[in-house]
């Protein structure tokens, strides 16, 4: 199966060709999947703060429910197309973000994630330069931003090459029909299955959610 690219002006990784080779030479399973998503990439869509928040409010619902109170959330901040911009999210009151739709717990995460954005809690000029743990530590500071979020945004919005979400239900089911005939995998397994895929586990998860689901991984 042939997968375009629809949206080849959304920013791709430049390290992807190399780690597919990587990945075909180290790893059967892998060697069979890559070619059958053609020249589909992971991409990064979004600026930080928005693509955090839209983390926040996709939490524990579905995602067409998320997708309606992000667009009430939005429009409460922004004018249409515009940025979301931390200050404008700060400035709001609870109740008018409940009124978007949102828990009272949602609210208060938002909130505090506009607090660390305009702060200076969080160093977004900086994490190009410091290494994955020390991003995830400053984000998991932030009320309703757990590990799992912080990797999935390693992975889709700063592009890390070599981040293994072991916590991830998506990784652990993709390891279990491709390499254990269904059978249940412990994140010991899994992170033994990894081994070979070092440095780019990234891509590696990438194409396991995808030998899952055919349609883009979006985040």
């Amino acid at each position: 199966m042939s997968v375009s690219n629809p949206q080849a002006d959304l920013p791709v990784p430049d390290f992807w060709d190399d780690a597919c080779r990587h990945l075909k030479r180290r790893d059967r399973v892998l060697k069979r999947l890559i070619p059958q998503f053609g020249e589909a990439r992971l991409q990064s869509r979004g600026d930080a703060f928005t693509t955090l928040a839209r983390s926040v409010v996709g939490q524990q619902i579905s995602v067409k429910a998320a997708q309606s109170v992000w667009t009430r959330f939005v429009a409460l901040t922004s004018v249409p197309g515009a940025a979301l911009m931390p200050a404008a999210v700060k400035a709001l009151a609870p109740q008018q973000l409940r009124e978007a739709g949102l828990s009272a717990r949602k609210a208060e995460y938002l909130l505090d994630l506009s607090r660390h954005f305009c702060d200076g809690r969080v160093h977004v000029d900086q994490w190009r330069e410091m290494d994955d743990e020390a991003i995830i530590d400053e984000l998991v500071g932030i009320r309703g931003i757990g590990r799992w979020t912080a990797e999935m945004f390693l992975i889709f919005h700063l592009m890390r090459p070599d981040v293994l979400p072991l916590d991830d239900l998506g990784l652990l089911k993709g390891i279990s029909v491709n390499y254990f005939s269904g059978e249940p995998v412990s994140r010991a397994e899994a992170r033994e299955v990894a081994e070979a895929w070092t440095p780019y586990r990234s891509v590696a998860t990438w194409y396991l959610w995808r030998s899952l689901d055919p349609l883009p991984v979006d985040y």
